[in-house]
């Protein structure tokens, strides 16, 4: 029996859920080409930053020294973007190679923080041919007097401001640093998200314990990490009409499998891609058609979201409940 794999990500037709985050194999075209040949539904490039189109005439050193004489903490906000395209020329020129280079859908990323000028890149991007538009707020609030709600303000606005420019679907990534994340969830999509990504990952930074100095350091996600995604989107599956992706800790067929019952339209991985290659993106879509097939599902369609919240035996697991239970659970297995 053979199994349909398709799924509906924003209002697109994919040809199974496995899409690829944005990183340095969606910002090199023979990698990417790779990605397609290996069974990706879509793929996301590595993000546009509203740094890099607000500071065209800077170096990376200046962007640096400029921020963390404002706030140490901002040294956290930049990655490390050598061999990284330098500015929106690029990555507009980028974008439109990877659309003539590639079939799949391809999914822009714009990251930022403020509803400013850069925002009409957007626009550009857009019209350089990409199918959809992720946007990726990454806001560290560190000033004692900026409230909670004036937070979440600066996220609606972002959203308004770049839904007012463009007509493609527009998903919104973002972290689970939320007072009520449900909440947050409809506001988004009230402000014109058309799909949420959750969850964002906050890089930390590091201290140097040689020099004594606070650095960048990028650290791939870990297997479980899929724990918080699954949570929220089976939550928010029957509450918010928007399509929902899974993003960070999926590595394996069965994390895929998890996030999809759970209620997701797609998952999103990038970490075990870059650990094991491209390739290895055929050895999880293999797993997941052969696991479905021998418990005799027709379709993803069919087992997508049946273990939400709203569907499931014991909605309360996905609660404090469930809280309770595992400390229980987990004294008795050791005592």
């Amino acid at each position: 029996m053979s199994v349909n794999l398709g799924t509906r990500y924003l209002g697109m037709s994919l040809k199974n859920p496995l899409v690829v985050s944005a990183c340095p194999l969606t910002g090199n075209l023979d990698s990417l080409k790779r990605l397609e040949d290996a069974g990706a539904a879509a793929a996301v490039l590595p993000s546009l930053f509203e740094e890099q189109i607000e500071h065209l005439d800077c170096q990376l050193s200046e962007l640096y020294d400029f921020n963390a004489n404002s706030s140490p903490e901002s040294q956290s906000y930049f990655p490390e973007m050598e061999s990284y395209n330098t500015g929106p020329d690029g990555y507009l020129a980028h974008l439109r190679a990877a659309k003539e280079a590639v079939d799949i859908p391809i999914i822009a990323s714009l990251n930022g923080t403020t509803a400013g000028g850069w925002t009409r890149y957007a626009k550009m991007i857009e019209d350089a041919g990409a199918d959809v538009l992720e946007l990726n707020i990454y806001i560290v609030p560190t000033q004692r007097d900026l409230s909670g709600q004036n937070v979440e303000k600066q996220y609606l606005d972002l959203v308004r401001s770049v839904r007012s420019t463009i007509s493609i679907p527009l998903s919104v990534k973002v972290g689970d640093v939320f007072s009520s994340p449900a909440d947050m969830a409809v506001r988004l999509t009230e402000a014109g998200a058309n799909g949420l990504v959750l969850f964002n990952r906050y890089l930390e930074p590091d201290i140097d314990l040689e020099t004594l100095e606070v650095v960048p350091k990028l650290v791939l996600s870990t297997e479980q990490k899929d724990r918080l995604p699954i949570r929220w989107i089976a939550v928010l599956r029957n509450r918010v009409i928007a399509s929902l992706a899974a993003n960070t800790g999926i590595h394996d067929r069965d994390d895929v499998l998890k996030v999809l019952f759970a209620g997701a339209d797609v998952a999103m991985m990038a970490s075990v891609l870059l650990k094991n290659g491209p390739e290895y993106l055929s050895v999880i879509l293999s797993g997941l058609e052969e696991w479905l097939q021998e418990r005799q599902y027709c379709s993803v369609a069919q087992m997508k979201g049946s273990v939400s919240q709203f569907n499931c035996v014991d909605p309360s697991a996905y609660e404090r409940a469930n809280y309770t239970r595992a400390l229980v659970s987990y004294r008795t297995e050791v005592s």
